[in-house]
C-alpha cells in the first residue's frame, strides 16, 4: 500500500476530489486531509488527518524503544559485572531492560507530541499558507485508479510525493519535483 500526498489550494477542490473519489470506491478511511481550517474540514464532513500522521509520535516512541534498550543492556551488563547483590534471577535483568524500553517509549512519545510530522514538514510551508494536503493510502490495484480520477478530474491538484509504503515513520519522503 503506497500514501499519495495531493497538494490542493482550496476547501471546494478538496471536497470535489474526496466525493470522486468515494465514487471510484476509496473509502473515506483511506483519504485524510491535512489543513489549518480543520472548522471547514468538519462543516463539509471531510475526513480530517489523525495525530499520527500530524504529530511525530511514532519515530520518536521508536528511537525512544532503541535508547531505552541500549540503556537497560547496559544497566543490565553493569549490574551483573558489579555483583552488588550477589546472584540476581536472569528476570530481573529482563525486568530493567524492559523498564528501560518502557521508559524510552514514554519519554519519546512525550518529545514526538511537540514535533511536527517530519513527512508532514516538507509540505510546513504549504500548509500555512492555506493549501490542503491529502493524503491516499492506496492498494496496488487502486493506485493507478487514484492517479487517473485526480489526473481527468483534478488537474489543480498536485502530486507532492509518493510514499513507497504504507505508513512507515523512518522512512524518507521526497516530494515530487513538477
Amino acid at each position: 500500500m503506497k500514501c499519495l500526498y495531493y497538494l490542493t489550494a482550496t476547501l471546494d477542490s478538496t471536497a470535489k476530489i474526496t466525493d470522486d473519489l468515494h465514487q471510484a470506491g476509496i473509502d473515506d478511511w483511506f483519504i485524510h486531509v491535512l489543513s489549518k481550517d480543520e472548522a471547514g474540514l468538519k462543516k463539509d464532513k471531510i475526513h480530517s488527518s489523525n495525530y499520527l500522521e500530524q504529530l511525530d509520535i511514532l519515530r520518536y516512541g521508536i528511537i525512544g524503544a532503541t535508547s531505552g534498550l541500549v540503556v537497560g543492556v547496559l544497566a543490565a551488563a553493569y549490574i551483573d559485572a558489579a555483583q552488588w547483590f550477589g546472584v540476581i534471577p536472569g528476570s530481573v535483568y529482563y525486568a530493567i531492560i524492559g523498564v528501560s524500553i518502557l521508559f524510552g517509549v514514554w519519554e519519546g512519545g512525550l518529545i514526538g507530541i511537540a514535533a511536527e510530522n517530519k513527512k508532514i514538514a516538507l509540505f510546513h510551508d504549504d500548509l500555512e499558507a492555506g493549501s490542503y494536503l491529502l493524503l491516499i493510502y492506496a492498494k496496488q490495484a487502486a493506485e493507478e485508479q487514484v492517479k487517473t480520477v485526480m489526473a481527468t478530474r483534478h488537474p489543480e491538484a498536485k502530486l507532492a510525493a509518493v510514499d513507497a509504503h504504507f505508513y512507515n515513520p523512518l522512512t524518507e519522503l521526497k516530494r515530487v519535483t513538477p
